[in-house]
């Protein structure tokens, strides 16, 4: 028997569902590159994970977090930068924490002791430590220090690593702070430790840390727009879109096969199964939306106490979700600047055969279609809303069913 208590299914934010769905390049770049070259001392960038809401940013990089947690890593938690907040702050406060795990307050050395005052200080005053015109260093420096002595204390251990969780970076309004903060940590990442190997020779050695700094896609801009090249040089950058079919399909394999194991309140356990007409409702009605799949998953669990789960349990599961659904796709196109919900709303009008970028600027009362490049490009590249070509599709495919279907609407 299901209930609410058991349910696999996680459609909050920050939360890191039981049923995973895709993100494969993703989770494989942690395993098989960063991990492993930061341990082994080469170089790698930063991480910057951006895209629209709902996509799954947060909570990949909070299993990705939870995978250096299992190997022993020292992790920071998921740092969420409310807006207005002072980031170095923030930062300063979980750094302190990360130092207690380096055990670095139990180190001799005096001038570790005076470090750890200075960043205890930052952690209160923040970034206005600045503006005070305070003597030493500034925040940033300090947080650089910190950082690089963490680096070397992971470098000691051999097995471990420090890894760094800034999320909803968004919201960081100062340009002052954001600056700081990305100096801080670029040059952590770009810091090499010399070190003497067998046979005499000294060589340069990256530091074991890693950064993740998840948002909206807006972020690219501020970034790019404040540290110029130095933040591209720093950071690689990934812009999420939505999951492919096949693996939302594959994510709800066991529940066909196996079932999936839950207690059942006698000491024991049970399983639930689904049919697949259930999960091809549930991957249907998600368009690729992790948070819609994990809405339409856990409203089925909902939608009856039995052991299988079948189409009908998902349709009527889903009615209950569909207000939901909708203001999650109307508060991404909420947030577009008018030109661009202009340009999706007169693209989504048009036959699919007939999105081409000239026929959407006639569309928009536009002379020529190169006066609608920039908005399309924007769309592309920076929101992921949408593909260019000829013609144009959207990748986004909430947003398309949206303006093009009846759905949320299901018969």
């Amino acid at each position: 028997m299901r209930t609410p208590l058991d349910s696999p299914f996680s459609p909050g934010s920050d939360t890191v569902p039981q049923v995973w769905a895709g993100r494969t390049a993703q989770l494989s770049d942690w395993r098989d590159v960063l991990r492993p070259r930061r341990l082994a001392g080469l170089p790698e960038r930063g991480r910057t994970v951006l895209g629209e809401a709902g996509l799954g940013k947060s909570s990949l990089v909070r299993r990705i977090a939870a995978d250096a947690a299992d190997r022993g890593d020292w992790v920071t938690p998921q740092l969420r930068i409310p807006s207005g907040a002072d980031p170095l702050k923030k930062v300063a406060q979980a750094l302190l924490e990360v130092a207690r795990q380096a055990r670095l307050p139990a180190a001799r050395e005096r001038s570790i002791g005076q470090l750890l005052s200075r960043v205890e200080t930052v952690a209160a005053a923040g970034v206005s430590l600045t503006l005070r015109d305070q003597p030493g260093p500034e925040p940033y420096t300090t947080l650089t220090e910190l950082l690089i002595e963490i680096g070397r204390a992971a470098m000691k251990r051999g097995d471990v690593i420090a890894l760094i969780h800034i999320d909803e970076m968004q919201n960081i309004g100062s340009e002052e702070a954001l600056s700081q903060l990305l100096i801080a940590l670029g040059d952590a990442l770009t810091f090499e430790e010399a070190v003497e190997v067998p046979g005499g020779a000294v060589v340069q050695r990256a530091l074991p840390i890693a950064v993740y700094l998840t948002g909206l896609p807006e972020f690219a801009d501020m970034a790019g727009a404040r540290t110029g090249a130095t933040f591209a040089r720093r950071f690689q950058t990934t812009t999420l879109g939505p999951i492919d079919d096949d693996d939302l399909t594959s994510a709800l394999q066991p529940f066909i096969v196996e079932g999936w194991e839950i207690p059942d309140g006698t000491g024991g356990t049970t399983r639930i199964l689904m049919e697949p007409e259930a999960r091809a409702a549930i991957v249907d009605l998600s368009r690729g939306e992790p948070f819609l799949f994990q809405l339409a998953g856990q409203q089925a669990w909902y939608a009856g106490t039995g052991d299988l789960i079948n189409r009908a349990q998902v349709i009527a599961g889903w009615e209950m979700a569909r207000s939901e659904a909708a203001a999650h796709v109307e508060r991404i196109l909420a947030r577009l600047p008018r030109r661009e919900r202009e340009f999706l709303e007169e693209m989504a009008a048009l036959e699919p055969k007939e999105r081409t970028l000239t026929a959407i600027a006639k569309s928009m009362g536009l002379d020529r279609g190169s006066a609608a490049g920039p908005t399309s490009q924007r769309l592309d590249s920076i929101r992921g809303i949408l593909r260019r070509g000829k013609p144009y599709t959207f990748r986004h495919r909430a947003v398309e069913a949206y303006l093009t279907t009846q759905w949320p609407e299901v018969s």
